[in-house]
């Protein structure tokens, strides 16, 4: 059910996209958009893990780091090929997966983390995030960030060329439908996105405990990252790439009209579901 929720919300992400290219430009702006969609996602198929590891300075390291050997372990339980394996060098505590298919995948966990979770812990946020790779939620959700950034900057186009590219003369336009590029389109696209990402992080969440069989240690971690989230963010974190942290790296900002646009779901109902299922899978 949640796979199909999925593909709905992505496929009403390319409709909003062509509708507003057909505002712009009628059906050649249609067509238009539609090339721009099919570009995005081949530079986010190929392009996208190395571009995030770049990033965050990631550092990839080799069999002989606890981390490379806890994933491997789960590499092997899950029947899934050995992703590369980096750590990143800042004590904020989080991790994320990143790669376009579970055969060229890569894990990247903070120095920060590593020092702040115990084994349990780690190996659930690890199991968090080869569930990702299982399910190439990564792939899934970056084509989603993609879509939803150029929808916005179109908006934004739209809103620079009401202000200053109208004329008297000009009546040709439809202003019910540039008001609706402006507000509604970024809007909508930015909830859109928001609501497949939480999708996949719950799914992440109750694959990932029943992998390392230990729902318990995956709650644990993610209480302390997000309460360490609240009070420093992650170097190198951005809007673009808040989606593939375990935990908002802008965890700081809640409350009100801006937990609708979270990436992630509460960590409090995280944690519930969790808990749920490690009733469930133990008694």
């Amino acid at each position: 059910m949640n796979s199909v929720k999925t593909a709905a919300l992505m496929t009403l992400l390319a409709c909003i996209m062509m509708a507003i290219g057909s505002v712009f430009g009628g059906r050649q702006g249609m067509y238009l958009m539609l090339l721009i969609a099919i570009g995005m996602n081949f530079f986010s198929y190929w392009f996208s893990d190395s571009v995030v590891l770049k990033m965050y300075r990631a550092q990839e390291v080799d069999e002989n780091h606890r981390l490379y050997r806890l994933v491997a372990e789960l590499a092997e339980r899950a029947e899934l090929p050995m992703p590369r394996v980096y750590i990143i060098p800042t004590e904020v505590p989080n991790a994320f997966a990143t790669g376009r298919s579970p055969s060229h995948a890569a894990v990247a966990a903070t120095a920060g983390i590593m020092d702040m979770l115990d084994e349990e812990e780690m190996r659930g946020v690890l199991a968090h995030e080869m569930s990702h790779v299982l399910h190439r939620d990564i792939l899934i959700s970056t084509v989603v960030a993609c879509f939803a950034g150029v929808i916005t900057m179109l908006a934004n186009i739209a809103q620079w060329a009401a202000i200053f590219g109208r004329g008297d003369e000009d009546d040709g336009g439809n202003p019910l439908a540039l008001l609706a590029t402006i507000i509604i389109a970024p809007l909508a696209a930015a909830l859109i996105q928001m609501a497949i990402s939480r999708t996949r992080e719950y799914m992440a969440d109750d694959e990932g405990g029943r992998l390392c069989d230990d729902p318990l240690a995956l709650a644990r971690a993610l209480a302390k990252i997000d309460n360490y989230a609240h009070y420093r963010v992650m170097p190198g974190a951005s809007k673009a790439t808040a989606h593939l942290c375990i935990i908002n790296p802008f965890a700081g900002i809640r409350g009100g009209l801006m937990s609708l646009f979270s990436t992630h779901p509460p960590t409090e109902k995280r944690i519930a579901r969790l808990e749920a299922l490690d009733r469930e899978l133990h008694g």
